[in-house]
């Protein structure tokens, strides 16, 4: 059996197993979204009550090591089934999606989340499952699971910035063999765009861009987050440089308060509102100063860019 069909007979096999999951798959076909225009970027905003577990997850240190990992093979519900992927990771139906077909893949040992010796395993993946992307969030930048490591793949088709990066490239920084890294012109998100058809040449200029990226003390990794897929016999792979986890409307009090935790769905043009009061509020204003808040500033893209030439 093809990657496509196992993929799709697990979907089907869970639906009709598990209630949790096919009750949440059932409702998101009925989620409210609107569009909105950010500094002509296009951007949705969705209305996924499901998803108050992720968007108010305590990621805190105290409260990771107060609860069992949800990604253990030890602690799934019961019902819930994998197909395995390498050697050390299992592809599972996330019983909470945004995606009308949502994968979580955690590894099966429990190590912390980081990307350094992993992102060959992240471009396998995207190889495997081609009909969707690949994504990673970093330990805070947006993981609800920052001591598993793990990544999620939704369908293709559904975030706007699939279809918007190849009109907002802005300039090239550096190649590398087989492997080309441009910058969007997408601000206050300052997006950067891998592509590339070799496995090595991807692993070595992603390296050079995790080595120019800012690592803040206390950081286990540079904070980012990533979306990866296969188009046109190739890799594309956007990185988001970020400079804060969640934005102070998070935590504010009152009319002010939005909860929103921006990861990488988030940064590839989906807003995840839990509460519906935030669906009804949100504006593009709001949209870009949240990123403007937890991303890159321009001149941090640009010096960015300039330690990625000077390393290459």
């Amino acid at each position: 059996m093809d990657t496509k069909l196992k993929i799709e007979k697990l979907f089907s096999d869970q639906l009709s197993s598990w209630e949790l999951a096919k009750n949440n798959y059932t409702a998101l076909s009925r989620v409210k979204v609107k569009e909105l225009d950010v500094n002509g970027t296009h951007y949705k905003v969705q209305f996924n009550p499901a998803r108050i577990v992720s968007s108010a997850a305590k990621v805190d240190t105290k409260s990771i090591q107060e609860r069992k990992c949800f990604l253990c093979p030890a602690n799934l519900p019961a019902v819930q089934r994998g197909l395995p992927f390498k050697e050390n990771y299992q592809i599972l139906v996330n019983p909470f999606p945004i995606f009308p077909k949502h994968l979580t893949v955690p590894a099966l040992e429990h190590v912390d989340q980081r990307i350094k010796n992993r992102f060959g395993d992240m471009l396998d993946l995207a190889t495997y499952a081609q009909d969707y992307v690949v994504f990673y969030n970093g330990p805070k930048c947006g993981a609800s699971a920052p001591d598993h490591v793990h990544f999620q793949a939704g369908n293709k088709g559904f975030l706007p910035l699939e279809q918007e990066w190849k009109n907002k490239k802005a300039g090239k920084i550096v190649t590398y063999q087989t492997a080309t890294l441009s910058y969007l012109n997408d601000a206050p998100r300052n997006t950067l765009v891998l592509e590339v058809t070799n496995r090595e040449d991807a692993i070595i200029l992603f390296n050079v861009v995790y080595n120019a990226m800012e690592q803040k003390p206390g950081e286990e990794e540079p904070m980012m987050n990533l979306l990866t897929w296969v188009e046109g016999g190739q890799w594309v792979v956007c990185i988001f440089p970020r400079s804060k986890h969640r934005p102070s409307c998070y935590t504010a009090e009152g009319d002010a308060n939005i909860l929103i935790s921006p990861a990488s769905v988030d940064m590839g043009g989906v807003f995840i509102t839990p509460l519906e009061k935030d669906f009804e509020k949100l504006t593009a204003t709001d949209i870009a100063a949240i990123l403007g808040e937890v991303c890159l500033s321009t001149d941090e893209f640009y010096k960015l860019r300039q330690r990625i030439k000077e390393q290459l």
